[in-house]
């Protein structure tokens, strides 16, 4: 009964992930009218399948067993894992906060592998490594290739009615590309604990992790769509380029490492980056830039505390750990209640001043 569970979470987490974030990657061809929205779906769930059963066993490996031992996941653990991952998303979607799917995965692992003190300190080290390198060589590489489009030459190419065409084109295949490597990394979310728990071996995983993600894009994927094409209409052709051709190539390295990356991150900090070619360093100050500081820190911590305190009330018994986990929730929500109650109090004073 636990498999079966532990097996339609894990491919319902998949579908999850199709819809919100390899969805998401065909936004900007959709957004500028290059392609209609079924057709934007159909290449992106293509895509998706592709990068997965081509290139995502390396990440499901380290998911199953590179950051704690393989022997840590039984099928309960890995249910846990998942469920937590997914609540993380959950409760993240209530309060309108974006997380990365690779982050709350990972920080679902390290809560199982705390419980059971088994965490591969180096390889976690390395990960959140890249977490932290990757949007910053993402902005950089934006910020160059906007320097390069405001080039004389370039810059009068491209407002040339001969380059539509060759943008166009150039968008869709950066959209598929990103698409493409969004199945690399991301599939190993939702199977690399299944895989780990020996639920299934890593080609079954990459199959139906693959599998599913690509419907989900395709079933679920319709209003993610819808919401990234009118967001980003006001980016041009050749800055959509740029910035699913960054995400898209950052993303498929680590996949081929075995790193899971944050691909939410990675495009933000694109975006950022062809923004301050444009705004300069007004653009650093606005909330986006702090929102997405706080996400990479919310992200794997919510998850790895909900994974660590489950399995401790679930699968150990052990109240202690939990009743220490709420003691430390209570005192941060008093801290902040109290510090809104005397910022509220000292308003009407300074505003007499």
């Amino acid at each position: 009964m636990l498999v079966t569970i532990a097996v339609i979470v894990g491919l319902f987490f998949a579908m999850n992930i199709g819809a919100s974030g390899a969805a998401a990657s065909m936004g900007i061809a959709y957004g500028s009218g290059v392609v209609k929205r079924n057709a934007a779906l159909v290449l992106c769930g293509i895509a998706v399948f592709f990068g997965a059963w081509l290139g995502g066993g390396e990440v499901v490996r380290t998911m199953g067993s590179g950051i704690v031992p393989q022997s840590t996941f039984t099928v309960a653990v890995a249910l846990i894992v998942i469920m937590s991952a997914a609540l993380s998303l959950f409760l993240a979607n209530l309060f309108g906060i974006p997380l990365s799917t690779s982050e709350v995965t990972v920080g679902a692992v390290v809560g199982a592998g705390i419980v059971y003190q088994s965490v591969f300190a180096g390889k976690l080290a390395w990960i959140v490594l890249f977490w932290l390198l990757t949007p910053v060589v993402a902005f950089f590489i934006a910020i160059a290739a906007g320097w390069m489009l405001k080039h004389r030459f370039i810059d009068k190419w491209v407002k040339s009615k001969r380059a539509v065409p060759v943008l166009s084109v150039l968008v869709v295949l950066m959209g598929v590309f990103e698409a493409f490597s969004a199945g690399m990394n991301n599939v190993a979310n939702a199977v690399g604990p299944l895989v780990g728990a020996g639920i299934m071996d890593t080609n079954q995983g990459i199959l139906w992790g693959g599998l599913f993600v690509a419907v989900g894009a395709l079933l679920l994927g319709q209003r993610v769509l819808e919401t990234n094409g009118k967001k980003i209409t006001k980016i041009k052709l050749e800055e959509g380029c740029v910035i699913s051709g960054t995400g898209a190539g950052i993303v498929t390295v680590a996949s081929l490492f075995g790193i899971p990356v944050p691909l939410t991150q990675i495009t933000t900090s694109s975006i950022i980056g062809i923004g301050f070619v444009k705004q300069g360093r007004a653009v650093l100050k606005k909330d986006i830039v702090v929102q997405l500081l706080v996400v990479w820190v919310v992200s794997p911590v919510l998850s790895m505390v909900l994974s660590y305190t489950l399995i401790q009330l679930l699968i150990e018994q052990n109240m202690y750990p939990v009743i220490a986990m709420l003691g430390v929730l209570v005192s941060v929500f008093g801290v902040r209640f109290l510090m809104l109650r005397a910022t509220a109090q000292a308003i009407p004073v300074s505003s007499k001043d």
